[in-house]
């Protein structure tokens, strides 16, 4: 009997970094065809871009290190513990050297990306 389970489990020892606007990241449930939600780590570069997202709301929960998040005009103080809801149409991008979780619901879509 071949039963679906109603669950997924992710390695992210077994998950491939890539390149995406705020640094690197790793990303969990992407594939998913509900498409309910996704949950990546996210290493910030230096050279992190400014964008936004028409659809995807984002979470973030800083897990490390210390920085800056630039959102909307403003300049949120970022350290471990501090979560940050980024709704869609915010402008933002984080600076420093910080390692943070991102759940973007609904899940990541790479045609969601937006740049000035």
């Amino acid at each position: 009997m071949n039963e679906k389970k109603n669950y997924k489990v992710a390695s992210f020892a077994d998950l491939p970094s890539e390149p995406c606007p705020c640094g690197n990241t790793q990303r969990a449930f992407i594939e998913e065809p509900e498409q309910t939600a996704s949950f990546h780590i996210v290493k910030i570069s230096k050279d992190s871009r400014m964008h936004y997202h028409k659809k995807m709301t984002e979470i973030y929960y800083v897990l490390g290190g210390n920085g800056i998040l630039e959102i909307d005009n403003d300049k949120i103080l970022l350290k471990k513990g501090i979560s940050v809801m980024i709704k869609p149409g915010c402008r933002h991008r984080a600076v420093g050297k910080l390692t943070l979780i991102n759940v973007p619901i609904p899940a990541f879509d790479e045609d969601d990306e937006w740049f000035d």
